[in-house]
């Protein structure tokens, strides 16, 4: 069974145990977790070439050290900052010290962005996309300029993971409010989010793979569970040889209504 804790009780929770940690220490983790699976989606890490999308704030801060791990590893890693000035300073500090390369998209005096030359450039033959875009406080719709450039990903056809949420997906509800991020892969820490779990959301995080951050024992009561194949097995009576159609129970269906059954 899959337990969804909504973003208040994930941000209380990692508060929690953020105070008894070294600084840092909670982002570390969640990058680390973040490389290892984009290693495994890409198969072989030397040589790959990978594109973060990176936003303001934590989100991009784990896509940024994450690809700072990548990139020590041999892949040439490349991000489209969306935010420049408000962008993770430690992450872009260590990104920059791995030898990852910046570029930002720039946006045109008409009513619609375009993306510079550099950003277009780091896209190009991209094998990886990570989107570290927006974390699991947005809400809406992507923005212009990043709607852009998530367009031209889209249209690549390159895998994506996702940090944590795809980004113009709503954590608690699912809602899909405008553009959003598709993932092949999305990449939770700590617990599922709601929006995880829910469509229309579900259907826009791809394979969810959950990394344990450590913040389990400080997370209390869930939000949304959602039942797995094994759960929904274990519920089915086992029958024995002397079972018959009768004492194997009868499957029910609850649909629609009276007048629309579905």
């Amino acid at each position: 069974m899959r337990t969804a804790y909504s973003v208040e009780t994930v941000r209380a929770a990692e508060r929690s145990l953020m105070a008894r940690l070294p600084e840092g220490a909670l982002m570390q983790r969640a990058a680390a977790g973040l490389a290892a699976v984009c290693a495994q989606v890409l198969g072989k890490v030397y040589g790959a070439r990978v594109v973060l999308l990176v936003g303001s704030g934590d989100n991009g801060g784990d896509a940024l050290y994450a690809g700072a791990r990548l990139a020590r590893r041999g892949a040439r890693v490349g991000a489209v900052l969306l935010s420049p000035d408000r962008v993770h300073a430690g992450g872009l500090a260590a990104f920059r010290a791995a030898g990852g390369r910046v570029a930002s998209p720039s946006v045109s005096p008409s009513v619609s962005p375009s993306v510079s030359a550099s950003a277009e450039g780091v896209l190009r033959g991209a094998d990886l996309v990570v989107d570290g875009i927006v974390g699991i406080g947005g809400k809406g719709g992507l923005r212009a300029a990043a709607a852009q450039v998530v367009g031209l990903v889209r249209e690549s056809g390159v895998p994506v993971v996702a940090v944590d949420l795809p980004s113009g997906v709503d954590a608690d509800s699912g809602v899909v409010a405008g553009d959003a991020v598709r993932a092949d892969v999305t990449v939770t820490f700590g617990a599922y989010k709601p929006g995880l779990l829910i469509d229309p959301g579900r259907e826009y995080a791809g394979v969810v793979r959950l990394v344990d951050i450590g913040l389990g024992a400080v997370l209390g009561a869930p939000e949304v569970e959602a039942l797995q194949y094994e759960d929904v097995a274990a519920l089915l009576p086992e029958p024995t040889g002397e079972s018959d159609k009768y004492r194997r129970g009868v499957v029910g269906v609850v649909a629609g209504s009276a007048r629309y059954p579905g």
